[in-house]
């Protein structure tokens, strides 16, 4: 309830006739864009692209994005915008062509892409004031005593904020209270509209201009009984004289002075203070320095890269670990701004790649500007206007970094196409960044340089089908040879330790070898936390997860039990629930065990782990890989991320822990992962000077995999699963579709799994499902998943997805099924 007195005609009168009328698009889950009306007096100020403030629902605003303009009215009733937020737009036409093909092919509403696509900053909406009715007095008599504390507070401070009333009534359930007291008319509601970027601001000191001559400057300096004064001054003049502008807090860090003594100069109008604006992101001076040369290799494959971009979008290159890919890109990179074109240069995770941010910023300085989570909101908005200007010339980024407003975009490099961490999981819009650039890329006339030593199948498969450009880079830089890999039968070691192996009598003796011959080691096991289950040897219980399918894991560190899922933790348990027993049985390792097994074993040598329990901060990775560059680690244990961005000179051996856990997951990429991972991890050995050594621990020791992983040959990798992709009608020579079910019920969802399966399968017989996942209730929902395979036409590929919107629709017509929630994922990795 909205008293009239405060509605927005008092502040915009209703235009009489309106013969304009905008699409615009709101930041929220909804199906479709809505059409709105435009006063006249806002006409002129409508572009495209620019925000528009309007009301959704009966009170709610919004800065909705303007998707286009027209002057035919719709057969319905609108409402007016209320104001244009911006003079010039925020986003450029491409991006809205962008957001749509999104939504289109990612199954998602355009909403949900703008939210994801613009920083919070940009994103506004109203928020609920309460504001104080004068004509109801202070007589508070026949208020309770919630209603009370509130309409005091209103008395005296006239507004209060929603966080405020919750503040003075020490509860997070204050509608009740807030509706009593408008019925009661002690108050009225106001839905305020705030801009949320604050342009930062800092103190700068001038001179006075009556002292800009030498005569009267030399007649103050002379003058003056102030020493502490002169000498600020005189500090002032010389930062003005080198860098030509003066900060208040760099002139009293260089002179020692205080507040007090500066004020005193601006008292006796000799210095004056100046708010100015100043950007929050510091840049390094802008250049571009390319001053490594290129091996033959490499200057065959650049050669080939430019005759591949006379007739193809998209070039491949297919180097060996080690190779000099990123020089490659870097000498791409400098051709293109050279011709005053934007970079775009993806990275499945920007935190893990600081290696390559400093070798870049090296070459081109402050040309370049990097773009992650890590930033406040306020910096993410600066650095999107100096993108949208074309002051930056090289974005560096994740997946998200492709929603940057580019002026002039000429290359996309993908780094690392195969990570599965460019596919976008939650929350919508599931997309992969890697389709997306291409197609983003093609509404500029860019070009798309992907690079990989280990490409996923579907773009090799797209490059020996002649629809990417393919350069092999297949010599290590520097000439060294790819390491030596050899597989260690943990069958045989197991029945000797009666056990699970964590680390093989050959693996201890090849780290005592490395280490002697002052060279660093790499261990790679993909599981955090100490032990990644426990179970009770008298009964056989294992601890599990309350909200969750699956078992806990042992952190020893924070002495609990994880859930990975959920991120709940259990305190550890001294007795078995069921049966009393204390007889824990710690199955299989993660990281943390293996960082205190090492410690045993190497107590004179520096060991650290790396995995997300144990990097956290906004710096805490790079500060790791310092230290690891330095040589100030030995032996450096980790999950995956130690298989990322990392180039070592001193790392002689890596050691892959547990072949058999990479090989057994219940996936069709099962077998491409494993190869990928530890390919990559096996390529961070002998990149300098000597061959490395790479050491495999498996029970499986005749799997393919391992077989290729031997010989490095990725292209019979490639043949052999090629063959079994296409037996199977997986992708490549297929587009899936996964639906997943989720309630809290599990009759509701399995019923409402199998109703959609059913009714699917007369439209697509080669539906698989409906099936439980093997995590099937995480978070205390029940999962059911739904597999479509569609064939690649892609004349058919839209319609086929609204076939199966309309089967969603129907089913959520259903009241019992209307709170299921049903969430599409397109090409899920």
């Amino acid at each position: 309830m909205i008293n009239e007195n405060f509605q927005e005609q008092n502040l915009f009168e209703k235009s009489e006739v309106a013969n304009l009328w905008i699409e615009v698009i709101l930041p929220l889950a909804i199906p479709k864009t809505y059409t709105y009306s435009v006063p006249s007096f806002l006409q002129k100020k409508i572009k495209t692209g620019c925000r528009a403030e309007v009301v959704f629902g009966k009170n709610k605003k919004y800065a909705g994005i303007i998707k286009s303009v027209g002057n035919l009215k719709p057969a319905y009733e609108t409402k007016d915008i209320l104001n244009i937020i911006d003079d010039e737009p925020i986003v450029y036409p491409q991006q809205l062509l962008l957001w749509k093909w999104i939504s289109d092919y990612y199954m998602c509403s355009e909403g949900e892409v703008m939210a994801a696509a613009l920083p919070t900053h940009l994103k506004l909406s109203s928020e609920t004031i309460l504001i104080y009715n004068e004509e109801y007095g202070d007589d508070f008599s026949q208020l309770d005593n919630e209603e009370y504390l509130v309409a005091e507070a209103l008395l005296i401070k006239k507004e209060l904020k929603l966080a405020e009333v919750q503040l003075v009534t020490d509860t997070i359930h204050v509608y009740p209270i807030i509706k009593r007291l408008i019925d009661k008319r002690v108050c009225f509601v106001w839905e305020a509209f705030n801009e949320k970027y604050k342009e930062k601001k800092e103190n700068y000191i001038v001179l006075n201009p009556d002292y800009d001559n030498d005569e009267k400057l030399s007649e103050l300096l002379n003058n003056s009984k102030a020493p502490k004064q002169m000498e600020l001054l005189l500090s002032f003049l010389h930062l003005i004289k080198t860098q030509g502008e003066v900060s208040q807090s760099e002139l009293l860090k260089k002179s020692g002075a205080s507040v007090a003594q500066l004020k005193g100069l601006a008292d006796k109008n000799i210095l004056l203070v100046e708010k100015r604006s100043v950007d929050r992101l510091k840049s390094l001076p802008k250049k571009s320095d390319i001053s490594f040369e290129l091996n033959e290799s490499q200057k065959k494959a650049l050669s080939e890269i430019d005759i591949a971009f006379n007739t193809k979008d998209v070039c491949l290159v297919h180097g060996i670990t080690s190779s000099g890919k990123t020089q490659l890109y870097i000498k791409q990179i400098e051709k293109f701004i050279n011709e005053g074109k934007q970079v775009l240069y993806l990275l499945p995770e920007i935190t893990l790649t600081a290696q390559i941010i400093r070798r870049l910023q090296i070459n081109f300085g402050g040309n370049i500007g990097i773009y992650h989570s890590k930033f406040n909101n306020n910096e993410r908005v600066e650095l999107w206007n100096k993108i949208k200007t074309g002051e930056l010339k090289i974005i560096l980024g994740a997946r998200s970094a492709l929603f940057l407003p580019f002026k002039s975009l000429g290359l996309i490099v993908i780094d690392e196409e195969h990570d599965p961490s460019f596919k976008q999981q939650e929350p919508a819009p599931r997309y992969n960044a890697r389709d997306t650039a291409i197609f983003y890329a093609s509404l500029f006339k860019a070009k798309v340089l992907m690079g990989s030593a280990t490409p996923s199948v579907e773009s090799y498969y797209n490059a020996l089908k002649n629809k990417y450009a393919l350069v092999n880079l297949d010599e290590r830089y520097g000439g060294i040879k790819l390491p030596e890999i050899k597989i260690i039968d943990t069958r045989t070691v197991a029945a000797a330790k009666k056990g699970k192996v964590m680390i093989s009598p050959q693996l201890k003796a090849a780290i005592e070898e490395a280490l002697a011959n002052d060279r660093q080691v790499i261990l790679f096991q993909n599981r955090r936390g100490y032990a990644p289950f426990l179970i009770c040897g008298t009964c056989g219980f294992i601890p599990r997860c309350e909200n969750c399918d699956v078992t806990l894991t042992l952190h020893k560190f924070s002495n609990k039990l994880h859930c990975h899922y959920c991120g709940n933790t259990y305190p550890k348990l001294p007795a078995c629930p069921a049966c009393g027993s204390v007889n824990w049985i710690e199955k299989n390792f993660g990281t943390e065990k293996i960082e205190e097994e090492l410690t045993e074993d190497f107590p004179n040598n520096r060991i650290a782990r790396m995995d997300v329990d144990a990097v956290k901060g906004k710096n805490a990775h790079d500060t790791l890989i310092k230290l690891f560059e330095q040589h100030r680690i030995d032996i450096l244990a980790g999950t995956q991320m130690v298989v990322k961005g990392l180039d070592f000179e001193k790392v002689s051996l890596v050691g892959i822990l547990d072949a058999d856990g990479l090989l057994s997951f219940a996936d069709f990429r099962v077998n491409e992962r494993a190869f990928q991972l530890m390919e990559q991890v096996s390529g961070r050995a002998g990149r300098k000077k000597e061959q490395g050594l790479v050491l495999i621990q498996a029970s499986k020791i005749n799997h393919p995999v391992l077989l290729f992983l031997q010989e490095h040959n990725y292209e019979k990798f490639y043949e052999n699963e090629i063959a079994m992709r296409k037996q199977f009608f997986y992708p490549p020579y297929s587009r899936l579709i996964k639906l997943t079910l989720k309630h809290k019920l599990k009759d509701t969802t399995h019923d409402a799994a199998d109703i959609l399966g059913n009714s699917l399968k007369k439209y697509f017989p080669g539906l698989v499902g409906p099936a439980a996942p093997v995590i099937n209730r995480v978070r205390s929902m029940y999962l059911m998943e739904i597999l479509i395979k569609l064939s690649k036409d892609a004349g058919h590929i839209q319609d086929q997805k609204k076939v199966i919107n309309n089967y969603i629709n129907l089913l959520k017509a259903d009241k019992r099924f209307r709170s299921v929630i049903i969430i599409p994922d397109v090409d899920p990795v």
